[in-house]
C-alpha cells in the first residue's frame, strides 16, 4: 500500500484524461526525438510562480530551472557539485538554448530571508549560505530607510535579477555566445497578487509592463483542447 499524495494522483488522472489524451502524439514525438526548447527560464521554487503556467507553455517548450530565489551563482569550476551551473551548462552547450530568462517574483520568501537579520534560515545547513550570494546587494537595499519594508523587498527582488544576470555573464560560453548574438539574456519579475509581468530593458535595466492583452487573438490557445 502506497502513501502517495491523493491530490497528485487525482491531478494525474485529470492530466491523462485531458491534456495527455489530446496531446498524446506530441508526447510520443517528444519521447522519440528528444527535447528542443529554445528558451531557458531560471525561476524560484515558490509554488505560486510556475513558469509553464505563467507563460502558458506546453510540453517541450521551456527548459526550466527552479531554485530558492531564482539565483545564479558566479562561474566557479572548483570541482564542487553545482546544480544550477550544471543546468545552465546543459541548456546552453547541450540544448543550444537561444534565450535565457531569469524570472523573479513578488513576495519571495528567499528574498525576505536575505533582508531579515538575524533570520532562522541562517542556522540551516544550506539556505543561509545560498542566500549569501545576495549579501552585498541585500545590505545596500537594507540601508534605504526611506522605503517601506514591502518596497525594499520589491527592490531587492529586482536587484537580484540584475545581479544574477551579471553572474550569468561570468560563464565564458554565455559571454561568448551573447557577443556573437547567438544567445540573449532577459530579466522578468512576476507579481503573484496581481498577475502582472514586468520585463527588464536590456540596456537601462528598468522594468516595464508589456500589455497583458494578446496582439493577435488567434494566438490564444487552451492546452486542454
Amino acid at each position: 500500500m502506497h502513501s502517495f499524495p491523493t491530490r497528485l494522483l487525482s491531478g494525474y488522472r485529470t492530466f491523462m484524461a485531458g491534456v495527455y489524451r489530446n496531446r498524446n502524439e506530441q508526447y510520443r514525438e517528444l519521447a522519440a526525438s528528444g527535447q528542443k526548447p529554445t528558451t531557458m527560464v531560471i525561476a524560484c521554487c515558490d509554488s505560486r510562480a510556475a513558469p509553464e503556467t505563467i507563460f502558458d507553455c506546453g510540453p517541450g517548450e521551456l527548459f526550466v530551472l527552479r531554485n530558492v530565489a531564482n539565483l545564479v551563482p558566479p562561474y566557479a569550476p572548483d570541482g564542487g557539485q553545482h546544480g544550477t551551473s550544471a543546468a545552465i551548462e546543459f541548456a546552453v552547450k547541450g540544448l543550444g538554448i537561444t534565450d535565457v530568462v531569469i524570472m523573479g517574483h513578488g513576495r519571495c520568501g528567499g528574498i525576505h530571508a536575505a533582508l531579515t537579520s538575524p533570520d532562522p534560515l541562517d542556522e540551516g545547513d544550506f539556505i543561509g549560505k545560498w542566500m549569501s550570494l545576495l549579501g552585498p546587494v541585500a545590505e545596500e537595499v537594507s540601508r534605504y530607510s526611506f522605503l517601506t519594508t514591502a518596497e525594499r523587498q520589491t527592490l531587492l527582488e529586482r536587484h537580484s535579477i540584475r545581479n544574477s544576470i551579471a553572474n550569468l555573464r561570468t560563464f565564458p560560453y554565455v559571454r561568448a555566445l551573447e557577443a556573437q548574438g547567438a544567445l540573449k539574456v532577459h530579466g522578468a519579475w512576476f507579481d503573484i497578487s496581481t498577475g502582472e509581468l514586468w520585463v527588464m530593458d536590456s540596456e537601462s535595466g528598468d522594468f516595464t509592463r508589456p500589455s497583458p492583452e494578446p496582439e493577435d487573438r488567434s494566438l490564444v490557445h487552451d492546452h486542454e483542447t
